[in-house]
């Protein structure tokens, strides 16, 4: 029996220099950081990990792993297979000016309601026909069925939020026309009635959509997976297309077969810096999955434990066998203490140049 644990988000942000997990008692997570082997490996994104961990190509031809496609494909109501067709992630977003940078900023799950997503989304099929036919799966994931392929290179949201878009804008092969497309789109979310009494009641709007993800979803040879368990769309939809079905993470059923479990509850939080959300999921994270598997590991039910944990700066690896469990000699790791560990060194301040005094007096 083995299980893989894929925790993106566990690692907080280097960017940080607060201590996030100090003061949280974590003593299943700190016994196995200290009895397995642990490697620290270079960055490498998260979406990337995920293909290659379901046995999933970047395309025949180096082309970027389409993960519009992808994630539609993961949804509650998936759409088949189809390497003829073409879709863009056209997620709502807010502008709003900072200084003299327009920042941009995604929405939480519950700040649009269906009717104006409804509305919105009627609008954009109106206006831009030409272009493919938009969809909302949820409030905040909506999609572009393109009418015709594009090749620009664009960013996905994650990247961008919270940063000036002007250092993401599209590029590459019809970089003008998607940038001509965004500002068009700006202009009629900007005007449409919804966002101007959303504005008027204090509410932010969504004036702007982001378009990423691009490509074509080739078909791609059953992946002979164990189990497979996230309820993350794109990890969904990567399950999908290499021929497993991906179900809603359960440590009982977990336990009854070989299964990789992604579990995205500290993604967003650490994406947002929201270290009290972070927090509170990281316990619920030791309370729900890492106590019971490291007591399955004690008793022999799980006989490996694989933790990853991609992260900004790298990815953090922890391997974990039953037979080690024996080891009473390794001690336990704090997982604030591990945290420092990953965290580059601050730099150091120039010293202070040496003024030669000159000859001695005699």
């Amino acid at each position: 029996m083995q299980i893989h644990l894929v925790i993106p988000g566990l690692i907080w942000p280097g960017a940080s220099l607060v201590a996030p997990a100090a003061g949280i008692e974590l003593p299943a997570l700190a016994r196995l950081l200290g009895l397995g082997r642990r490697e620290h490996r270079d960055f490498e994104p998260l979406d990337l990990q995920l293909a290659r961990l379901f046995g999933l190509g970047t395309g025949s031809s180096g082309d970027p792993l389409p993960l519009a496609a992808l994630r539609r494909l993961g949804e509650s109501a998936p759409v088949a297979p189809d390497p003829g067709g073409d879709w863009l992630c056209a997620d709502p977003v807010n502008l709003s000016f900072a200084r003299e940078h327009l920042l941009l900023n995604d929405f939480p799950a519950d700040e649009l309601g269906d009717d104006d997503v409804c509305a919105l989304i009627a609008a954009l099929n109106d206006h831009f026909a030409d272009l493919g036919r938009f969809e909302a799966c949820t409030p905040t994931r909506w999609y572009l069925r393109l009418a015709a392929p594009t090749r620009a290179r664009l960013f996905p949201l994650h990247d961008v939020i919270g940063r000036p878009i002007r250092q993401f804008l599209p590029e590459g092969d019809d970089a003008r026309r998607w940038q001509r497309t965004m500002n068009e789109v700006q202009v009629l979310l900007h005007n449409h009635p919804l966002n101007q009494a959303r504005e008027a009641a204090g509410r932010r709007p969504a004036n702007s959509l982001w378009f990423w993800g691009a490509g074509m979803l080739e078909t791609a040879p059953a992946a002979t997976l164990p189990a497979v368990q996230a309820a993350e769309p794109l990890a969904r939809g990567m399950a999908r297309a290499a021929g497993a079905e991906a179900v809603t993470p359960d440590l009982a059923a977990a336990l009854r077969e070989d299964t990789v479990v992604v579990l995205d509850t500290l993604l967003h939080p650490a994406r947002q810096l929201d270290l009290d959300g972070w927090r509170s999921n990281l316990t619920m994270l030791e309370r729900d999955w890492i106590a019971p598997l490291a007591g399955a590991l004690g008793d022999g039910r799980v006989q490996k434990l694989t933790l990853t944990a991609p992260g900004d700066r790298g990815t953090f690896e922890l391997v974990v066998r039953a037979g080690e469990r024996w080891k009473f000699w390794r001690k336990p790791l704090a997982f604030d203490a591990l945290l420092k560990s990953l965290t580059p060194a601050a730099p150091s301040l120039p010293a202070e140049p040496v003024t030669d005094p000159g000859p001695a007096p005699r």
